[in-house]
């Protein structure tokens, strides 16, 4: 099948009448439907009818910072299979889009598309370039999603920096405010160099990078007052006291040498000093149980700062603040001559200054891991800095809570939640020193400091241009105030989207007593404040999936549970489903450095859309899993089966048969068959199993309808006028092309268009999309003996091909061992047999070994030359195959160490055929 773009790929083409003439196009069908669906709105969520039938998903809002990736194409058509398939059962669903198009990532987006720095321009300014750039790649963005087919309602489009977003976002920045779960401090705070603003935990991610442990040698001032635990190895002022560190550039932030309190050699060190090498300021000795006395020499130096641990020990012991790194990641003059240098440039000059000074006693290569930026992979640094911070730690339990109380698929990916919320060390710093972003509605009083948040009725506003609520402080009645400069950290928007897309926002005439009201039980501070939130949707509040990769558990999934329990008192969905990531063919992360990317352009261009979503569908959801071009291929072929099998049928049977009285009961079989089918289907698309849904409808379209009963079927209506075949192959293929509608909209969208959508001929065609999800009709069959009976007519079939017999040439007489009860006819009338006996007991078979094959690559290291003697005696017959293995040359083989082939034979009257669940003796 050619899939290449052709000429014809006209969007603005719309054929009307689709029909089942020729060959399908995929180039030329895909984006006519997709152009109609769009701009018929065949996915518009409109006015609700029953509340109670909605079904409402909590998309994720891509960030506007790049190109479409195999990550979207696999994790949004996931989201679509969803959408259809619950369309398609009657729910009215609410399945929209955004784009995050604020902060850090759209920010550099601007800067490496205009080639730009933000500091270069004023706020205003580059924010309008920011909304620019990103208009300009969101456009491109729909248009490709579009061309996935993903069933999205468009008009519901938000951007997370459209003024009813930063509304809804400064709406929650003020009610945990008023609630004490929002607060300002200036404290330290993880430190992005290279975007220059504070980040969150969440943010950071570890990354291999070469380094070098290095041995220094302070100088002791001064021992503490207990003595020396060897009386007769003194320690003197003056003597060498050596720590290993991987970073000599924050030397010039030292403040203490730490010993652990049980290390008695260094005991009578405590409460003493010691001299930093090339700095030369003193520094306190001090004991803390976080040393691990048996990593590096058991001593270690505390800066201002390195990691979480510096941290502690600064708030813990009451040390001095050194600042040597200012906010670009330079060194300040802090650093004396190594002031200006970059934190990489001060290390290497630092160590050769140690090594000059005799201070390095050693040095050596390792590889290990550090934390950067998962924005930007800069290192991170430690930085005392005021920020706002939204409370998380003493809530821990609480947030776990709220996880149990949704459904995880797969259940695993509920341990990643709760590991993650088990292993917070920090509350949630939200504020970021950068342009792009939605500012906090604050002010502060220009001589006492006091906060001032915006009045509910003003937002959103920015605090740079627009004036405060009051025109006095209400703390001293001081009458300048200074704006609040920072702004939202991304992930404090984007967590409010089931907020946003149900319409969140403060009524202040609603009563906070009315059911419609959905405030969280309010703090003490907030207990009287005017109003209550309300939902302008409140159908689609709490959602009923939130779909997203496994990789933001921690950044999107956690934080929106955050914000929406304290919001609403309640979990904002009833279920999470999280997909894994798309790896390259040999189960590794796809990245440009290894040049093992797969462009989804490039795979776009080379298979139809409908392929593309079978493959989306052949791995259990939240498995990373490899991209392999083997199930594009698979869904070509099923593309073309479905299509060939359709043009089939529609020369066979009418579009809308009438019932008839009776069936054959190969027909009813196939009826109740198809039932069976829809019953598993729907049970596996409820607990979204989609890779086990589509190969059961795959393997029971392509072998037992198409191979097997289509081809009944076509003998029989070929022959004349059969109301039971017609019926039953009608239905079957229309139920089998609604099964099939959520993983291939557009081949059975055509088919559906050109057989089945206007059986009244009032010209008013409804998508196939739109249609009732099938439900079981009821039939009954022994569908056992109906696949046996089917299975003994496909080895008759190939019987007679293999020996070049028509297929309607008379075989005398066929005997059957095996339960084809009730489908005797079915076997005479399509295979032609005269006389068919159904056997009670098997026929006499003989087996014997026809081969012994055995593994030289475990057999040969194992036994040498004697390998030679076991093919003698596998030729010879001169072998015993028992319980332990085989017995063979004196030796006993393993049982995985050979395969026996074994043969079954027939010694009567006619030829024996076997099936899995038979066996025929054929008389010709």
């Amino acid at each position: 099948m050619s899939t290449q773009k052709s000429e014809t790929d006209d969007r603005s083409t719309q054929r009307d009448d689709p029909t089942l003439d020729g060959e399908y196009d995929p180039a030329e069908a895909e984006p006519r439907w997709q152009q109609y669906w769009v701009e018929d709105g065949t996915y518009a969520y409109d006015e609700v009818t029953d509340p109670n039938r909605v079904y409402s998903i909590d998309t994720p809002p891509p960030t506007v910072s790049g190109d479409l990736h195999m990550g979207h194409l696999y994790g949004h058509t996931l989201q679509d299979f969803v959408a259809r398939y619950r369309r398609m059962r009657g729910e009215e669903t609410f399945f929209p889009f955004g784009y995050d198009d604020n902060g850090i990532a759209s920010e550099r987006l601007t800067e490496s598309e205009l080639g730009i720095r933000h500091q270069e321009f004023s706020r205003r300014e580059f924010q309008e370039r920011t909304r620019e750039v990103c208009r300009e790649y969101e456009a491109e963005f729909t248009e490709k999603m579009q061309s996935l087919a993903t069933s999205i309602d468009w008009d519901r489009t938000y951007k997370t920096i459209e003024p009813r977003v930063q509304r809804v976002s400064q709406l929650s920045f003020v009610d945990l405010y008023e609630k004490g779960r929002e607060y300002r401090q200036k404290a330290p705070a993880i430190w992005c160099p290279d975007c220059e603003t504070a980040i969150s935990q969440v943010e950071m991610e570890g990354a291999e990078r070469s380094s070098h442990e290095n041995d220094v040698a302070f100088e002791l001032v001064e021992p503490g007052a207990a003595p020396a635990a060897d009386p007769e190895a003194p320690v003197e002022p003056g003597d060498d006291l050596v720590i290993t560190t991987t970073r000599p550039e924050l030397l010039p932030a030292c403040v203490a040498m730490i010993v652990h309190p049980e290390d008695e050699d260094r005991a009578h060190l405590v409460g003493g000093t010691a001299r930093v090498p090339l700095f030369g300021h003193e520094v306190p000795i001090v004991a803390d149980e976080r040393v691990d006395p048996d990593t590096g020499t058991g001593m270690v130096m505390s800066c201002t700062f390195g990691d979480q641990t510096d941290i502690e020990w600064y708030r813990a012991h009451d040390l001095d603040l050194r600042v040597a790194i200012d906010e670009s990641g330079t060194l300040t003059d802090l650093a004396g001559e190594y002031a200006g240098m970059t934190t990489h440039e001060a290390r290497e000059a630092i160590a050769e200054d140690l090594d000059d000074a005799g201070r390095l006693l050693r040095r050596e290569p390792i590889q290990h891991t550090v934390q950067v930026h998962e924005r930007c992979e800069e290192d991170i640094e430690f930085r005392v800095t005021e920020q706002w911070y939204v409370k998380l730690l003493d809530k821990k339990e609480a947030y776990l809570e709220a996880g149990e109380q949704m459904d995880w698929y797969p259940e695993k990916m509920q341990t990643r939640y709760e590991h993650w919320i088990e292993g917070l060390e920090w509350d949630w710093c939200v504020s970021r020193q950068r342009d792009s972003g939605i500012p906090f509605p604050v002010w502060y009083c220009g001589d006492c400091g006091e906060t001032v948040v915006a009045d509910r009725s003003q937002l959103p506003v920015d605090p740079i241009a627009d004036e405060p609520p009051v025109d006095a402080c209400p703390a001293c009645g001081h009458e300048a105030f200074e704006a609040e400069e920072d702004v939202f950290d991304t992930w404090a928007t984007s967590s409010l989207t089931p907020l946003i897309n149900a319409g969140w926002d403060h009524d202040p005439a609603a009563d906070p007593a009315d059911p419609a009201a959905v405030d969280a039980p309010p703090a003490e501070a907030d207990a009287d404040a005017g109003g209550a939130y309300t939902l302008d949707n409140p159908e689609l509040y709490p959602f009923d999936l939130r779909p997203q990769g496994h990789d933001i558990i921690s950044f999107w999934l956690f934080h929106t549970v955050v914000k929406c329990v304290e919001h609403t008192g309640e979990v904002p969905f009833e279920a999470v489903l999280v997909n894994g990531h798309v790896l390259d063919e040999n189960r590794k992360k796809m990245s440009s450095s290894r040049g093992n990317v797969v462009l989804p352009e490039e795979v776009m261009d080379d298979y139809p859309v409908d392929a593309i979503r079978y493959w989306a569908a052949s791995s259990a959801v939240g498995d990373d899993f490899p991209f392999k071009t083997n199930e594009l291929t698979q869904g070509e072929k099923l593309i073309r089966k479905v299509w060939n099998a359709s043009k089939l049928v529609d020369t066979l049977a009418p579009a809308d048969p009438e019932e008839p009285d009776e069936f054959a009961p190969i027909d009813r079989w196939m009826l109740a068959t198809v039932d069976d089918l829809t019953e598993r289907l729907t049970g596996l698309l409820d607990d979204n199993a989609f890779a086990r849904a589509r190969d059961e409808l795959r393997s029971t379209f392509w072998h037992t309808f198409c191979d097997d009963y289509l081809e009944i079927a076509k003998q029989r209506l070929r022959d004349g006028e059969d109301p039971s075949a017609a019926y039953a192959l009608t239905t079957a293929h229309r139920t089998f092309l609604t099964l099939f509608a959520p993983l291939l909209p557009h081949v059975t969208e055509e088919v559906y268009r050109a057989r089945y959508a206007d059986l009244d001929g009032d010209g008013d065609a409804e998508s196939l999309h739109l249609t009732d999800w099938p439900t079981p009709r009821g039939y009954e069959a022994d569908l056992r003996a109906g696949e046996t009976a089917l299975g003994v007519i496909g080895a008759l079939r190939k019987y007679k091909s293999e020996r070049q017999l028509p297929l309607n040439a008379d075989l005398s007489r066929v005997a059957v061992y095996g339960d084809v009860a009730g489908f005797e006819d079915a076997v005479r009338e399509t295979m032609h047999v005269r006389g068919l006996d159904l056997l009670e007991e098997a026929p006499e078979i003989t087996e014997r070994v026809a081969a012994i094959d055995l593994d030289y690559s475990t057999l040969g290291p194992a036994y040498g030359e004697k390998v030679g003697a076991f093919d003698a005696a596998v030729e010879s017959g001169e072998y015993e195959i028992t319980e332990g293995g085989l017995e063979i040359a004196g030796e006993t083989l393993d049982p995985d160490s050979f395969e026996v082939e074994r043969e079954r034979t027939y010694e009567g009257a006619g030829e024996m055929v076997e099936t899995d669940d038979a066996v025929l003796i054929v008389h010709e």
